[in-house]
Order: structure tokens, then C-alpha cells, then sequence
């Protein structure tokens, strides 16, 4: 990994994929298709591009018991707990309605409404990914969303989703799954088919075609990010382990040649030995290949004067995923205003929050920590306004309102007000 000093360029932001012009041609393609044709366009879009022949979309009876069959035992239990752990950890996010009254008689609130529909894609195909079912269905369960609907892509080879998605998905509390993947089921959950009801809102990762959908489609329905490459930075210190930091630096790395892993520390002895931690760590690695390309375009060490200049210097980036392996962590916790997720002290490396301990995995990336959260509850819920004016209240403030209305230039406004002050002295 290069080592450098801090400099004013220091980033993690990378190009956002926009995809060529061609992708983007196809999405949209796919997505007018799908409106047009339902079902027929789904079939043969699956077809054409993950070569099934699929009768049904619906993940049937049978085969939501047959994953239970096909998993091992051991794994359904870590899938149990750490189902537990995430609803546990939201239910804490779970916020209700409220109301106040005045001595007037006005009554102000907020009303919270889960939403109607959600749906939620699972990338698959040839891989897994039952800890993104759990982190997608657990808070919108906790929400209280009624109706959880499931994409994935089905195994080119048998047709079938892989056991531990449907397991994870049954034990998170979704029943409604579909074998299909892509753009066409982006375009299925926002517009509908005969098969597959539309829903209001659709969150999940995915590949291109995937995001690409998603931003197409945002605006007749919600969504919830448009997310980047995976990123790490460490803040660490001399009493930090060389070798638990690179382990840490690579478990990012191998998600995707794109990814960002970042070491910041004011400890040049540090630097010099997780550099070589990581060329020795990554030569052992199965995604060698792909941890490699991340580490030489997107991988840096910082070596900072001061132990502040690291928490300033993290907070510029304002990471995806930030880990404090110092000697004091939770010292510094209170320093730190930007990161997706912060993991403290040497005991909580990042996998840690990716599958078991709670916490969202679905977290702001590209720098997008300064502005915007994990994924929560809330993103399941809408809040309507409540408010209720007594005859008093109106009488005390309709003038005011009414002036204010005529200061806007919108009389129509100003007379609502006033037709019900003259009423009131008839």
C-alpha cells in the first residue's frame, strides 16, 4: 500500500457508475417492456439473461421447506441469532406517534405510518447473501410494513434460490419471494405484473443494471441509496496489532476492485508494518485478484503528526465504515462527526457489523456520511402532520395568518381565514 502524508486531496470519493450509454439504454428498455408485457417480458428477460425457463416466479412451499433441509443445522442457528441481534438493535429506532394540546384547545402531532409495501433485491446468482435479507427485512418488519416482497436472481443451473436466502428470509419474517433478478425485477416491484403486485418502495443492492433501475425508477416509487463501493479507514495508534489492522484493510478490499481501504495513524511504525501485513495477507487470500487491484488503485496509509490530525483527517472523509484501534477508543468517540459505522476497539472488526452484532450493513458510502444514516426503521415509515385548531385558536391567530397569506400575494389563502372569522360572529 502507498504510505503518504496528509494532503488537501485527500479523498475516498470515486466516480459514481452512470454506466454507459448502452446500459442505460437497456434498463430503460427492460423497464418499458416489463410495463407493457408483465409476466411475458419477466420470463423471457430471465431467460435471455440468467438462461431459466421459469413456469413460476414464486418461490414455492416446497422449496421454502427444502432450504430449511439443505442448510446446516449449525449455520440456521447463526442465522437465528443474529436475526435476533438486528431486530433487537432496531426495535430500539422504532419511533411512534405523538400529540400536544395548548391551553387553547390546539392540537399538534405527528402521525407514523409504516408503509403499505416494500420490496426488497438480493443479488445472487452464483453467491449467497443471507445477511442482506436480514438487514433489509428485519427494520422494515420492526416498521411495521405489512407486505415484504423478495427478488433474487435464480441459479443458472437449477432454477432455485440458495437455501440460506431462503432461510434467512423465512426467519426474518418474509413469506412473498420471487426468482428473479436484474433490471426486469426492479421493473416488476416498481410498475407490477400479473404475478408480482408493485410496491412502494425498494431497497437492496445489486449490480448495474440493478442501480441503474433503481434510478430510473425512483419517483413512482421510493428507494433507498444508490450505493457505492465498499470503504474502511482505521484510525490506529502504536498499540494497535499490524496484523489485526491489514486483516481489517482486506476484508474491505476483496469485496470489489473498486473498494477503499484507508489506514490512518501517527505512527510511522505502524504504517511500515501493515504495509507489510497486507502484501503478506494478500497473497494468501482466494480474491487476490480483486483485493489486489483495490489496494493499489483505492488502498493508502496516512501517517499523521498527531492523533487529532487522524480524527480530523477521518471526519473529512467521512468513511462508510470507521474502526478506532487505539488504546482509549471510546476517548475518541465523541470526536468523530462523520461514518456510516464506527467500530471501537480491537475486539469489533468490521465483520462484526456486516453479520451479527445488530447494527444496519447498509450504510452511506462516497463521503455521503456527512449527510445521510444506515439504514433504520424510519426509512420504513412515513410521518404525516396532525393539526387541530379550536375555534379560540383561530379567532387568536387568523389575522396574523391572513396577513401573512396577503404578504405572499395569495388572497384565496387569506379569505379560507377570514370567511370563518365572519362566520364566527354570525
Amino acid at each position: 500500500m502507498k504510505i503518504l502524508k496528509i494532503n488537501d486531496d485527500i479523498s475516498i470519493k470515486r466516480s459514481v457508475d452512470s454506466g454507459t450509454e448502452e446500459q442505460r439504454a437497456a434498463v430503460k428498455k427492460i423497464i418499458e417492456a416489463v410495463r407493457e408485457n408483465g409476466d411475458e417480458a419477466v420470463r423471457n428477460f430471465t431467460e435471455t439473461f440468467d438462461g431459466i425457463l421459469l413456469e413460476q416466479f414464486a418461490v414455492t412451499a416446497e422449496e421454502k421447506a427444502e432450504a430449511y433441509e439443505n442448510l446446516d443445522s449449525e449455520l440456521l442457528e447463526v442465522i437465528k441469532e443474529a436475526a435476533a441481534n438486528i431486530k433487537s438493535f432496531h426495535e430500539k429506532q422504532l419511533r411512534t406517534s405523538w400529540m400536544t394540546t395548548d391551553e387553547n384547545g390546539t392540537m399538534l402531532g405527528q402521525k407514523v405510518t409504516p408503509l403499505d409495501s416494500v420490496g426488497l433485491y438480493v443479488p445472487g446468482g452464483t453467491a449467497a447473501y443471507p445477511s442482506s435479507v436480514l438487514m433489509n427485512v428485519l427494520p422494515a418488519k420492526v416498521a411495521g410494513v405489512k407486505r415484504i416482497v423478495i427478488t433474487s436472481p435464480p441459479d443458472k443451473k437449477t432454477g432455485k434460490l440458495p437455501p440460506a436466502v431462503l432461510v434467512a428470509a423465512q426467519e426474518a419474517g418474509a413469506e412473498e419471494i420471487y426468482k428473479v433478478g436484474g433490471a426486469q425485477a426492479i421493473a416488476a416491484l416498481a410498475y407490477g405484473t400479473e404475478t408480482i403486485q408493485p410496491v412502494d418502495k425498494i431497497t437492496g443492492p445489486g449490480n448495474i443494471y440493478v442501480a441503474l433501475a433503481k434510478r430510473e425508477v425512483f419517483g413512482d416509487v421510493d428507494i433507498d441509496m444508490i450505493a457505492g463501493p465498499s470503504e474502511i479507514a482505521i484510525i490506529a495508534d502504536e498499540s494497535a496489532k499490524a496484523d489485526e489492522v491489514a486483516a481489517d484493510l482486506l476484508s474491505q478490499a476483496e469485496h470489489d476492485a473498486f473498494a477503499c481501504s484507508i489506514l490512518v495513524t501517527p505512527s510511522e511504525t505502524l504504517a511500515q508494518a501493515v504495509n507489510t501485513e497486507v502484501e503478506k495477507q494478500l497473497a494468501e487470500l482466494p480474491r487476490k485478484e480483486i483485493a489486489g487491484k483495490s489496494v493499489e488503485n483505492f488502498g493508502a496509509i496516512y501517517v499523521t503528526e498527531t492523533l487529532d490530525e487522524a480524527i480530523e483527517t477521518v471526519n473529512r472523509l467521512a468513511p462508510e465504515h470507521l474502526e478506532i484501534v487505539t488504546e482509549s477508543p471510546m476517548d475518541l468517540l465523541g470526536k468523530i462527526r462523520h461514518a456510516g459505522a464506527i467500530f471501537l476497539g480491537r475486539f469489533s472488526p468490521e465483520p462484526v457489523g456486516d453479520y451479527f452484532a445488530g447494527p444496519n450493513h447498509v450504510l452511506p458510502t462516497n463521503g455521503t456520511a456527512r449527510f445521510s444514516s444506515p439504514l433504520n426503521v424510519e426509512d420504513f415509515q412515513k410521518k404525516s402532520s396532525i393539526v387541530y385548531y379550536s375555534k379560540k385558536a383561530l379567532d387568536d391567530n387568523g389575522a396574523k395568518i391572513a396577513a401573512f397569506a396577503r404578504l405572499e400575494g395569495l388572497e384565496a389563502h387569506a379569505r379560507a381565514i377570514e370567511i370563518r372569522l365572519k362566520n364566527r360572529q354570525c
